[in-house]
């Protein structure tokens, strides 16, 4: 079955790639770099993605199979964990940076156009459901590993695991290689954007909300942990990557039956969660570092975190399969994966200069869960959006309509 080849490819790319987004801060935190810096780093992987992104969209609109850009993604990946497995100085981070990036922006529009295209006859909202689960499952695994890899001094390991894990997707997609997308046919090649782009960009737009609570997670919680808060104290590099375990553990419990749940609801339904989830833990993130005993506030605080991330991806994604017509949806995966892109550029950026400037990360936690609530609108503008595009018979809880209706469309 594809859709089960394909959550196996995921689930082997989540591995190797847990350890090195949630950890690599912690690496270089060791290696004296300051905050600024090292997002600094992580802002410039995000630019680099952009160049990814949009070339991954348009090979996709041209009926590349989706193995391609993957692929180009592993050759890249390769050559950023070798780049940072041995950098000791700037220059050598920004490198590997740069190239982690460019494979970032290559991997997400292939292997998330790859989930339709690999779901008949499973409905694609729980299709994503099913492979967001993997996703979570190796991420919290990869990201553990490297805790344990931290506990004997050997942190930079996670480097090595993830050129393992990368040369085992490389084996599989060379045994059964992802489908074809849906090629443009010419008379369809000249459709201006403003016919398929404008419903869009209500979910483009909560997307970049959303997302910088991700890149977040993998940038700046790991400098607030073993840098401490206002009354919080600092963690030890080991304990600080557990705790970050915490969180990717929760994901994984709740992956599969959040996705499934909302599968059935409208795609607003989910949205309005996920935001409510990450202003609450934001808000407890603020707490934490303000009393002593911080650390069980955090603990607790990943919970709402977890869920507001469950409830986000999958429901995201369905929005954007059932709003775009099949034959620009590599392009408008690129769209929605620039989104993150945004988000891994700006948020670092101020997540650094929050914590250099106060010393910790109240600021930046409370600043977040303004910008959560803030989104709440553009779902109402989605919802108004989705009903335009696929009809008040195909926006209620079933997300497969409006993709069935899409794929009829000539």
């Amino acid at each position: 079955m594809p859709l089960r080849e394909l959550t196996v490819i995921r689930l082997v790319a989540a591995v190797g790639a847990g350890g090195v987004l949630y950890l690599t801060p912690i690496v270089f935190h060791d290696q004296a770099f300051s905050a600024g810096l090292v997002t600094r780093g992580l802002a410039l992987a995000a630019l680099a993605g952009t160049v990814g992104r949009l070339g991954s969209g348009l090979l996709l609109d041209r009926g590349l199979s989706c193995s391609w850009p993957v692929g180009l993604a592993v050759v890249a990946a390769l050559a950023g964990d070798g780049a940072l497995l041995r950098a000791h100085d700037l220059p050598g981070y920004l490198a590997g940076q740069v190239l982690l990036g460019i494979s970032m922006g290559l991997y997400w529009p292939a292997i998330e156009l790859a989930v339709p295209l690999s779901c008949p006859p499973v409905r694609s909202a729980r299709g994503f459901a099913l492979v967001r689960s993997a996703d979570a499952i190796g991420i919290a695994s990869g990201a553990l590993l490297g805790a344990a890899l931290a506990t004997q001094g050997r942190l930079r390991g996670i480097y090595l695991v993830d050129m393992t894990c990368l040369v085992a997707m490389a084996v599989l997609l060379w045994r059964r290689p992802l489908p074809q997308a849906l090629a443009r046919r010419r008379q369809e090649a000249q459709q201006p954007w403003r016919q398929w782009l404008p419903p869009l960009l209500p979910m483009l737009g909560i997307t970049t909300l959303a997302t910088a609570m991700p890149a977040l997670m993998q940038s700046a919680l790991p400098l607030d942990l073993v840098r401490g808060g206002l009354r919080r104290p600092a963690l030890p590099a080991n304990l600080g990557a557990l705790t970050i375990g915490v969180q990717l553990g929760l994901l994984v419990l709740i992956q599969w039956p959040v996705g499934r749940a909302l599968a059935r609801r409208p795609v607003g339904t989910g949205l309005r969660l996920s935001l409510i989830s990450f202003a609450i833990g934001n808000l407890l993130l603020v707490v934490s570092a303000l009393v002593p005993q911080g650390l069980v506030v955090l603990l607790l605080a990943q919970v709402p975190l977890a869920l507001g991330e469950a409830a986000f991806l999958p429901t995201a994604t369905e929005a954007v399969v059932e709003l775009t017509p099949p034959e620009h949806q590599g392009m408008a995966m690129a769209l929605f994966s620039q989104c993150f892109a945004l988000s891994a550029l700006m948020a670092p950026l101020l997540a650094g200069w929050l914590l250099d400037a106060q010393g910790h990360g109240a600021g930046l936690w409370m600043v977040m869960a303004v910008v959560c609530l803030l989104g709440f609108p553009l779902v109402r503008n989605l919802e108004r959006s989705r009903r335009e595009t696929l009809g008040p018979g195909l926006s209620g809880a079933d997300p497969s309509g409006g993709q069935q209706l899409l794929a009829s469309r000539d």
